[in-house]
Protein backbone atom coordinates (compact mmCIF):
# COMPACT_ATOMS: atom_id res chain seq x y z
CA UNK A 1 0.00 0.00 0.00
CA UNK A 2 2.95 2.52 0.67
CA UNK A 3 4.30 1.75 -2.45
CA UNK A 4 1.34 2.87 -4.34
CA UNK A 5 0.85 5.99 -2.27
CA UNK A 6 4.07 6.99 -3.20
CA UNK A 7 3.47 5.68 -6.79
CA UNK A 8 0.51 8.16 -6.38
CA UNK A 9 2.47 11.32 -5.18
CA UNK A 10 5.09 11.07 -7.94
CA UNK A 11 2.97 11.12 -10.83
CA UNK A 12 0.85 14.02 -9.30
CA UNK A 13 3.64 15.99 -8.81
CA UNK A 14 5.04 14.91 -12.68
CA UNK A 15 1.29 15.92 -13.70
CA UNK A 16 2.23 19.32 -12.08
CA UNK A 17 5.19 20.28 -13.17
CA UNK A 18 4.69 20.26 -17.40
CA UNK A 19 3.26 23.80 -18.14
CA UNK A 20 1.77 21.88 -21.31
CA UNK A 21 -1.17 20.36 -19.30
CA UNK A 22 -2.37 23.61 -19.07
CA UNK A 23 -1.99 25.22 -22.61
CA UNK A 24 -3.04 22.66 -25.01
CA UNK A 25 -1.80 25.27 -27.93
CA UNK A 26 1.54 24.95 -26.79
CA UNK A 27 4.31 23.53 -29.48
CA UNK A 28 4.70 20.22 -27.21
CA UNK A 29 1.48 19.02 -28.58
CA UNK A 30 2.84 19.17 -32.24
CA UNK A 31 5.51 16.41 -31.88
CA UNK A 32 4.91 13.19 -34.31
CA UNK A 33 4.79 10.28 -32.62
CA UNK A 34 7.06 7.17 -33.03
CA UNK A 35 5.82 4.32 -35.99
CA UNK A 36 5.51 2.42 -32.88
CA UNK A 37 5.88 2.92 -29.28
CA UNK A 38 4.58 1.49 -25.99
CA UNK A 39 3.22 3.00 -23.26
CA UNK A 40 3.29 1.14 -19.81
CA UNK A 41 0.02 1.97 -17.25
CA UNK A 42 0.83 1.46 -13.80
CA UNK A 43 -2.68 0.81 -11.71
CA UNK A 44 -3.91 -0.20 -8.92
CA UNK A 45 -4.71 -3.51 -10.21
CA UNK A 46 -1.35 -3.98 -11.35
CA UNK A 47 0.42 -2.95 -14.53
CA UNK A 48 -0.30 -3.22 -18.63
CA UNK A 49 1.67 -2.31 -21.70
CA UNK A 50 -0.35 -0.89 -24.74
CA UNK A 51 1.21 -0.63 -28.33
CA UNK A 52 0.42 1.58 -30.62
CA UNK A 53 0.96 1.71 -34.24
CA UNK A 54 1.16 5.32 -35.32
CA UNK A 55 0.24 4.05 -39.65
CA UNK A 56 -3.17 2.84 -38.32
CA UNK A 57 -4.04 5.79 -36.61
CA UNK A 58 -1.94 8.81 -37.19
CA UNK A 59 -3.68 11.78 -35.78
CA UNK A 60 -5.15 9.73 -32.77
CA UNK A 61 -1.23 7.77 -32.03
CA UNK A 62 0.38 11.35 -32.07
CA UNK A 63 -1.84 13.08 -29.83
CA UNK A 64 -2.27 9.67 -27.40
CA UNK A 65 2.06 9.86 -27.59
CA UNK A 66 1.93 13.47 -26.20
CA UNK A 67 -0.66 13.39 -23.65
CA UNK A 68 1.30 10.16 -22.32
CA UNK A 69 4.71 12.01 -22.45
CA UNK A 70 3.40 15.16 -20.50
CA UNK A 71 1.79 12.98 -17.47
CA UNK A 72 -1.65 13.82 -18.75
CA UNK A 73 -3.24 10.51 -17.54
CA UNK A 74 -1.23 10.41 -14.09
CA UNK A 75 -3.03 9.55 -10.84
CA UNK A 76 -6.48 9.41 -12.74
CA UNK A 77 -9.12 7.05 -12.55
CA UNK A 78 -10.44 4.13 -14.77
CA UNK A 79 -13.89 5.59 -14.16
CA UNK A 80 -16.12 3.83 -16.76
CA UNK A 81 -15.69 -0.10 -16.64
CA UNK A 82 -18.02 -2.56 -17.70
CA UNK A 83 -18.31 -6.20 -19.03
CA UNK A 84 -17.45 -4.95 -22.66
CA UNK A 85 -14.92 -2.26 -21.58
CA UNK A 86 -12.56 0.14 -19.91
CA UNK A 87 -12.73 3.36 -20.19
CA UNK A 88 -10.07 5.91 -18.84
CA UNK A 89 -8.80 9.47 -19.93
CA UNK A 90 -10.46 12.50 -17.59
CA UNK A 91 -6.99 14.35 -16.00
CA UNK A 92 -7.80 13.73 -12.52
CA UNK A 93 -7.27 17.49 -11.50
CA UNK A 94 -10.31 20.12 -12.77
CA UNK A 95 -7.98 22.77 -13.99
CA UNK A 96 -6.28 20.24 -16.62
CA UNK A 97 -9.61 17.95 -17.31
CA UNK A 98 -11.16 21.74 -18.36
CA UNK A 99 -8.47 22.45 -20.48
CA UNK A 100 -8.93 19.57 -22.68
CA UNK A 101 -12.53 19.20 -22.49
CA UNK A 102 -13.30 20.14 -26.21
CA UNK A 103 -10.01 20.02 -27.51
CA UNK A 104 -10.85 18.01 -30.38
CA UNK A 105 -8.79 16.22 -33.34
CA UNK A 106 -9.95 15.03 -36.59
CA UNK A 107 -10.81 11.48 -37.30
CA UNK A 108 -8.30 8.60 -38.92
CA UNK A 109 -9.49 6.16 -41.16
CA UNK A 110 -10.72 3.15 -39.51
CA UNK A 111 -7.93 0.58 -40.75
CA UNK A 112 -8.63 -2.26 -37.80
CA UNK A 113 -11.06 -3.75 -36.01
CA UNK A 114 -12.22 -3.36 -32.38
CA UNK A 115 -11.39 -6.77 -31.34
CA UNK A 116 -10.51 -7.44 -27.96
CA UNK A 117 -7.58 -6.06 -26.64
CA UNK A 118 -8.23 -3.26 -28.78
CA UNK A 119 -8.38 0.60 -27.44
CA UNK A 120 -8.54 3.39 -29.33
CA UNK A 121 -10.35 7.43 -28.48
CA UNK A 122 -13.94 7.43 -27.47
CA UNK A 123 -15.91 9.85 -29.23
CA UNK A 124 -19.49 11.16 -29.06
CA UNK A 125 -19.46 11.42 -33.30
CA UNK A 126 -17.42 12.67 -36.59
CA UNK A 127 -14.45 14.67 -35.30
CA UNK A 128 -14.73 14.94 -31.70
CA UNK A 129 -12.23 12.90 -30.07
CA UNK A 130 -10.19 14.68 -27.43
CA UNK A 131 -8.50 12.75 -24.47
CA UNK A 132 -10.78 9.57 -23.36
CA UNK A 133 -9.41 6.04 -24.12
CA UNK A 134 -11.48 3.12 -24.19
CA UNK A 135 -9.95 -0.86 -24.20
CA UNK A 136 -11.89 -3.69 -25.74
CA UNK A 137 -12.14 -6.44 -23.48
CA UNK A 138 -14.34 -8.30 -25.65
CA UNK A 139 -15.29 -8.24 -29.70
CA UNK A 140 -16.40 -4.83 -30.51
CA UNK A 141 -16.21 -4.76 -34.19
CA UNK A 142 -19.53 -3.22 -34.26
CA UNK A 143 -17.98 -0.13 -33.64
CA UNK A 144 -15.80 0.08 -36.66
CA UNK A 145 -18.71 1.01 -39.07
CA UNK A 146 -19.07 3.95 -36.37
CA UNK A 147 -15.48 4.96 -37.23
CA UNK A 148 -13.87 4.09 -33.91
CA UNK A 149 -10.12 3.62 -34.80
CA UNK A 150 -7.90 1.46 -33.33
CA UNK A 151 -4.05 2.82 -32.18
CA UNK A 152 -3.02 -0.42 -30.99
CA UNK A 153 -3.52 -3.09 -28.71
CA UNK A 154 -2.92 -4.21 -24.97
CA UNK A 155 0.43 -5.69 -25.48
CA UNK A 156 1.12 -7.23 -21.88
CA UNK A 157 -0.87 -7.41 -19.32
CA UNK A 158 -4.57 -7.67 -20.62
CA UNK A 159 -5.57 -9.85 -17.46
CA UNK A 160 -4.97 -6.40 -15.69
CA UNK A 161 -7.73 -4.54 -17.98
CA UNK A 162 -9.67 -7.52 -17.06
CA UNK A 163 -9.46 -7.22 -13.45
CA UNK A 164 -9.99 -3.31 -13.42
CA UNK A 165 -13.75 -2.83 -11.00
CA UNK A 166 -16.56 -2.85 -12.70
CA UNK A 167 -18.91 -3.10 -10.06
CA UNK A 168 -20.00 0.58 -10.97
CA UNK A 169 -20.66 0.01 -14.41
CA UNK A 170 -21.95 3.22 -16.60
CA UNK A 171 -22.87 5.05 -13.11
CA UNK A 172 -19.43 6.62 -12.49
CA UNK A 173 -18.67 8.15 -14.94
CA UNK A 174 -21.11 7.07 -18.26
CA UNK A 175 -20.09 7.78 -21.48
CA UNK A 176 -19.48 10.92 -23.44
CA UNK A 177 -23.40 10.91 -24.50
CA UNK A 178 -24.73 9.21 -21.20
CA UNK A 179 -24.34 12.35 -19.22
CA UNK A 180 -22.50 11.58 -16.13
CA UNK A 181 -19.28 13.07 -16.88
CA UNK A 182 -19.70 16.39 -15.74
CA UNK A 183 -18.64 16.09 -11.84
CA UNK A 184 -15.71 14.38 -13.10
CA UNK A 185 -14.70 17.65 -14.78
CA UNK A 186 -15.94 19.91 -12.49
CA UNK A 187 -14.48 17.92 -9.10
CA UNK A 188 -11.80 15.83 -10.35
CA UNK A 189 -10.32 12.87 -8.29
CA UNK A 190 -12.37 14.23 -5.14
CA UNK A 191 -15.48 13.35 -5.79
CA UNK A 192 -14.33 9.86 -7.66
CA UNK A 193 -12.67 8.77 -4.54
CA UNK A 194 -15.60 9.62 -2.49
CA UNK A 195 -18.44 8.29 -4.45
CA UNK A 196 -17.06 5.68 -6.13
CA UNK A 197 -14.24 4.60 -3.85
CA UNK A 198 -13.85 1.04 -5.59
CA UNK A 199 -12.75 2.31 -8.68
CA UNK A 200 -9.42 1.62 -9.95
CA UNK A 201 -6.74 4.15 -9.61
CA UNK A 202 -4.45 5.01 -12.97
CA UNK A 203 -1.10 5.84 -11.10
CA UNK A 204 1.40 6.86 -13.46
CA UNK A 205 1.14 6.28 -17.89
CA UNK A 206 4.75 6.26 -19.40
CA UNK A 207 6.40 6.01 -23.13
CA UNK A 208 8.69 2.79 -22.85
CA UNK A 209 9.63 2.83 -26.71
Amino acid sequence: MRCVVTLLLLALAAAAQNPGLRDPDAAFWREHAPALYRVKVETTAGAFTLEVHRDWAPIGADRFYNLVRAGFYDDSRFYRVTARFAQFGIAGRPEIAGAWRERRIADDPVTQTNTRGRFAFAMTGPDTRTTQIYICKVDMSAQDKDGFAPLGTVAEGMDVVDRLYEGYGESAGGGMRGGKQGRIFAEGNPHLDRDFPKLDKLIRASVIR
